[in-house]
């Protein structure tokens, strides 16, 4: 089997002064804000950075800086209630018919703006040892038909760990769907291999595939490759974005993402407005201008391609949509 995409993760960026000096930018960042959250960037993500623009929507996302040490009021550390969602460790169960676990803490890329980037994973994950646990919460509900693989990154597990833990959700009868929610097949496609394919579609639950995409130029040619071949494995593929200030908060932009999307067969489908973490509050985007941007999308755009606008809610039983 071959490891590459191990190989790349490996020798991703974990020093932000090196990716700077990569991309022939001054050393402008915050140490201090790289200690609290630690940086990481793939290779083939920061091949999509624009060389000497400090203003780069890719960067943007990922550069530590001296705004995420300025605490803000309304922002907090469990921003929409995680810890409180949790029944046993590593499963969250907020909304009825579904439930969600946290496979990993690890992701392939560190987005500033990560709404866990506080979660306590050390002590709250699916570990081996605490998964039986889940797996008997989830027989145990007959009301649940669909469960959610997230982190982290669920697609940083092994294939022989993903393999044996989707063949244990499929054998619980009430499980109908398996949705995934992933940032690799932006940041890291070399990750979806063929066996990781063969994994994903070898079982009786029907999957669907999130993707988290910000920005139309996080979708090379490359990504739209490997979305071609998770299509063609049978993975039904929908797109997740944030909206973050100086990112992607214009209607050009938006639209050119949900269309380049859809050009590589994913359907936009939720627009996020920013979960208020600590360290984040320099990405927030108003929402009165939020709104302004969402109705300029209906304007532009055939429904199928305007993504929900939603806020989540702590206590609340679904996202609440804004538009």
């Amino acid at each position: 089997m071959s490891k590459k995409w191990q190989a790349e993760l490996a020798e991703g960026f974990a020093d932000v002064p090196e990716l700077l000096g990569y991309l022939g930018l001054a050393q402008s960042f915050s140490p201090e804000a790289a200690q609290r959250f630690p940086f990481r960037v793939p290779r083939a993500y920061a091949r999509r950075m624009k060389p000497g623009d400090p203003h780069d929507p890719l960067l943007l996302q990922v550069l530590p800086g001296a705004g995420e040490l300025v605490p803000v009021p309304g922002f907090v550390g469990d921003p929409v209630g995680d810890r409180n969602a949790l029944k046993v460790p590593g499963l969250l169960h907020k909304y009825r018919g579904r439930a969600l676990l946290i496979t990993t803490g690890a992701c392939a890329v560190h987005c500033r703006y990560c709404f866990r980037r506080e979660f306590p994973y050390t002590e709250s994950q699916m570990t081996r040892q605490s998964e039986s646990e889940a797996l008997d919460y989830l027989a145990a509900d007959a009301g649940l038909s669909e469960i959610i693989l997230s982190g982290g990154d669920p697609l940083l597990l092994s294939d022989d760990r993903l393999e044996r833990l989707i063949g244990r959700l499929a054998a619980i009868p009430h499980l109908q769907r398996l949705r995934i929610h992933t940032r690799v097949p932006v940041v890291l496609p070399a990750r979806i291999d063929a066996p990781l394919l063969q994994i994903l579609s070898g079982h009786r639950l029907r999957t669907v595939m999130v993707i988290h995409a910000n920005h139309p130029r996080e979708l090379d040619e490359e990504v739209g490759e490997v979305l071609s071949r998770m299509r063609s494995a049978g993975l039904a593929l929908l797109n997740q974005a944030v909206l973050l200030r100086g990112v992607n908060d214009s209607a050009e932009t938006l639209c050119e993402l949900s269309e380049r999307l859809f050009g590589y067969g994913v359907l936009p489908y939720y627009l996020h407005t920013l979960d208020r973490v600590n360290g984040t509050a320099h990405f927030e985007v108003s929402e009165a201008e939020v709104r302004v941007l969402h109705e300029a999308l209906r304007c532009r755009l055939p429904g199928y391609l305007v993504p929900r606008l939603v806020r989540e809610i702590e206590g609340r039983p679904y996202k609440v949509a804004l538009s």
